[in-house]
């Protein structure tokens, strides 16, 4: 089995977070063909919702497109460690596999905080690759938040 990463996707999408004064992240969702599905990145201000997280986002998309709540063998690239919220979506959609760029100790559920996979009341357990890309997720959100503190 080879490994493609689809993390510049997902970077680009951060990239446009950003643009729109969002905090940088950004998701990309491949279906069990490595078909990308579904892309977005962070508008919880745009659209006023403290729900629309690029993860959840790209759940939505996928989700209506393929006519069900459950997405067995996609795979989601993230720019940022998903939160507690997101990763209890993410495990509800039987995702299959999380690969994620920056880890995040603040705010982080999958190996920081809540740890919701690892947490017995856990639907589904997706395999986990963290670390991809890391460098630049975290430049990103750095540059961001050092831009907005002025």
């Amino acid at each position: 089995m080879s490994f493609t990463s689809h993390m510049e996707a997902a970077l680009d999408e951060a990239r446009a977070a950003a643009a729109r004064g969002e905090v940088p992240v950004g998701a990309v969702l491949l279906d069990p063909g490595g078909n990308v599905v579904a892309q977005a990145g962070n508008r919880t201000r745009e659209l006023c919702d403290p729900t629309a997280h690029a993860e959840i986002l790209a759940l939505r998309e996928a989700c209506a497109a393929a006519g069900s709540e459950r997405l067995p063998g996609h795979v989601l690239y993230v720019t940022l460690e998903p939160c507690a919220m997101c990763a209890a979506a993410l495990a509800a959609a039987r995702v299959a596999r999380v690969v994620y760029g920056a880890s995040d100790p603040k705010s982080g559920g999958v190996a920081h905080g809540a740890r919701v996979f690892a947490h017995p009341q856990a639907h589904h357990v997706p395999e986990v690759i963290d670390g991809i890309a890391a460098a630049e997720s975290e430049d990103l959100l750095r540059g961001f938040f050092a831009h907005r503190r002025g």
